[in-house]
């Protein structure tokens, strides 16, 4: 019989139990690789889907997502005009946090520039998409609303016409998409008492300057409507996404559209870079802390048994020795239980893990790479804990039998 096994059956209970603990640690490890993986595709969910080519956003910043940006919608127009450019249409990307349903609802609201696009690119698991201009939206599962279900924002009431599942923003915030001009009215929405203050400022304001005195028409345009002021222009918009004719030289498309001084311009990987390295860099470096650490209490704790299973059998190693057993047979022994130990904890990692991972509240993205790395560090893990063992175990004089 081999020895390994007749002395893991004389201690099974310890033996199953760390073998289930360094397991549950190894899932962690594995699982810690998924969600990182399941950060980078939730970044980048919206710019891997929407078509768009260039990312037009306010100068020196690097939204829509990284940060806020502001542009103006008529951006559009120039950008037409630009030599390679075959369509542009704005953008809207901003997060609330409003009450539903008894409990705090936060959305990531993207803004689609209707009817160029509708939405028709979303992974629509139920329902349509966006028909008319205003007061429909197509929402992710992930926020629990139900298709037909209505949502009131600001002044206004919208019906989910769609759904789609895995579309959420790098914070875990479940997308919702809208028109462009229903996206910025729930962005800008005031109360009405907030509109009422800042038109009284604003005659206030005119009444204090030459122009106003000399022209009292001018008071009665101040306190009114903010459309009907030309001097106040539209509602801004995140981004304008810019497609390009098949052939055209992107490089050289951006670098005319960034010699404007009041925008800058990202190509679709780049946004792409941003995100990555931008959003998540620090959560990925954090992750990669704890996975160490993880590993290595993984190692402190194999160390550890398998040292005190060897001191276990210590009468019973100085027999094989007085027996004339060659050194090899003894670390064999140990090596095996570490390998047997290390191979059993990685079962029991992968099986809860496709178990547990999938009721998660963020996406656990588990690569086939990702499975044969944690083979190898348990394999490491395994080797790297029996050094101890089998050092105790060279040191045994055969005479201890006698003792």
């Amino acid at each position: 019989m081999n020895l390994a096994v007749h002395d893991i059956r004389h201690n099974l209970g310890r033996f199953v139990l760390t073998a289930f603990g360094i397991g549950l640690l190894m899932m962690i490890v594995l699982g810690m690789s998924g969600i990182y993986r399941g950060m980078i595709d939730e970044a980048l969910v919206v710019v891997n889907r929407i078509d768009a080519d260039l990312w037009v956003v306010q100068r020196n910043t690097r939204g829509p997502f990284a940060e806020i940006s502001r542009v103006p919608p008529n951006l559009e127009d120039r950008l037409r005009a630009v030599p390679g450019v075959t369509s542009a249409r704005s953008f809207v990307s901003h997060t609330i946090q409003r009450e539903h349903r008894g409990k705090p609802l936060r959305i990531s609201v993207q803004g689609l520039a209707w009817p160029e696009d509708k939405g028709e690119w979303l992974p629509l698991i139920a329902g349509r998409a966006l028909a008319q201009g205003h007061f429909e939206m197509i929402a992710d599962r992930s926020l629990g609303f139900t298709l037909g279900e209505t949502l009131n924002l600001g002044k206004d009431t919208y019906r989910v016409v769609g759904l789609t599942r895995d579309m959420v923003s790098s914070g875990g915030d479940g997308l919702a998409f809208f028109t462009v001009r229903d996206a910025q009215a729930v962005q800008f929405d005031l109360p009405g008492e907030a509109i009422r203050l800042e038109r009284a400022a604003r005659r206030v304001r005119a009444a204090q300057m030459d122009v106003g005195r000399v022209t009292p028409l001018l008071l009665d345009r101040a306190s009114g409507l903010a459309a009907g002021i030309p001097a106040l222009g539209p509602l801004m918009v995140s981004a304008v996404l810019v497609k390009l004719s098949p052939g055209a030289d992107a490089v050289r498309v951006a670098a005319t559209i960034s010699s404007w001084p009041d925008v800058s311009v990202h190509t679709a990987d780049g946004q792409r870079e941003l995100l990555v390295m931008g959003l998540i860099d620090k959560a990925r470096r954090q992750i990669g802390l704890f996975r160490v650490l993880l590993v290595i209490i993984s190692t402190i704790i194999m160390t550890l048994i398998l040292y005190t299973l060897t001191l276990d059998k210590i009468h019973d190693i100085a027999l094989l020795k007085l027996m004339g057993a060659r050194n090899g047979v003894i670390v064999g022994l140990i090596l095996q239980q570490a390998l047997l130990l290390g191979a059993i904890g990685y079962g029991i990692a992968v099986l809860l893990g496709d178990w547990v991972f999938p009721k998660f509240p963020r996406s656990v993205v588990v690569a086939s790479a990702d499975y044969w790395t944690l083979a190898a560090v348990v394999a490491g893990i395994s080797i790297v804990s029996s050094v101890l063992g089998i050092w105790k175990a060279m040191r045994v004089e055969p005479n201890k039998v006698l003792s």
